[in-house]
Order: C-alpha cells, then sequence, then structure tokens
C-alpha cells in the first residue's frame, strides 16, 4: 500500500514473513476505522529497500520500526502506539503510554525484539545473523 506523503498518519514497516507480525498487521487492517491513514510496507518483500530509510535489513529487522509522515523513524513500542492510534483504535495501548507502565511495556517489547524470530520457529534467520538487535 502506498500513500503520498500528507495522506497519511504513519507507516508501519513489518516483517511479512513473521507469522506473529501477520496476526498483528490483519488486525490493524480489520481495526482500520480511518481507511488509509495507516499504511503498511513489508519489509521482507522482495523489491523492499531498507536503504529508503538510512537503515540496513539487519536493523528493520532488530525491533518494529514506523516512519512519520515527514520522514522520521520511530522504533519499538511506540511503533504499536501510533499504528493504533492511526488507524483509530489508540485506546486499546493507550495504558501502555501510562508514566508507570511505559517503562515495563518498552522493557517488554525489546525482550519480545530479540527473542521473536527464536519464539516465532524462525531460529534460522538468527543463524544466518539476520536477527540482531541494534542500538543507536
Amino acid at each position: 500500500m502506498s500513500a503520498s506523503v500528507g495522506d497519511w498518519d504513519f507507516k508501519l514497516l513489518y516483517d511479512g514473513d513473521c507469522p506473529l507480525c501477520m496476526r498483528e498487521v490483519r488486525l490493524l487492517q480489520k481495526l482500520d476505522r480511518r481507511k488509509g491513514r495507516l499504511v503498511l510496507e513489508d519489509i521482507a518483500a522482495p523489491d523492499f529497500s531498507a536503504d529508503r530509510y538510512g537503515r540496513s535489513f539487519d536493523e528493520l529487522m532488530g525491533q518494529i520500526h514506523g516512519v512519520l509522515p515527514n520522514g522520521q523513524l520511530v522504533t519499538g513500542m511506540e511503533v504499536f502506539r501510533r499504528s493504533y492510534t492511526a488507524a483509530g483504535w489508540g485506546a486499546l495501548v493507550g495504558f501502555t503510554s501510562w508514566p508507570l507502565l511505559r517503562p515495563l511495556c518498552d522493557a517488554l517489547y525489546t525482550w519480545f525484539a530479540k527473542n521473536r524470530l527464536r519464539l516465532t520457529g524462525r531460529g534460522h534467520v538468527c543463524e544466518a545473523g539476520r536477527c540482531a538487535v541494534h542500538t543507536k
């Protein structure tokens, strides 16, 4: 799905080869009351280029990324907050921003990101060196 700048609120970069990620993407598509405000881009697609976002493929695989209309990248749990908000369902994840829960939710996502390929039965991808989490 592509849209020009200004036609969308948030772009979610997702791993289309990840079964859990695809469940989340399908849920977001069903929930999308704002039709088109959330753009989805599969980083596992053959024609995807991580260079467009100034990152390597490994960096994008290391943790979830999203893009704001101005091109700024967002990572981690904040991507889910912005994705659900763009789809019109921000209240579903709003509790993850509460001051006492935010650090816990962010830490839980970071742990999941580090282990996601193994947890989803794709540890062979890790063995190929494509699951390292990169931090800036």
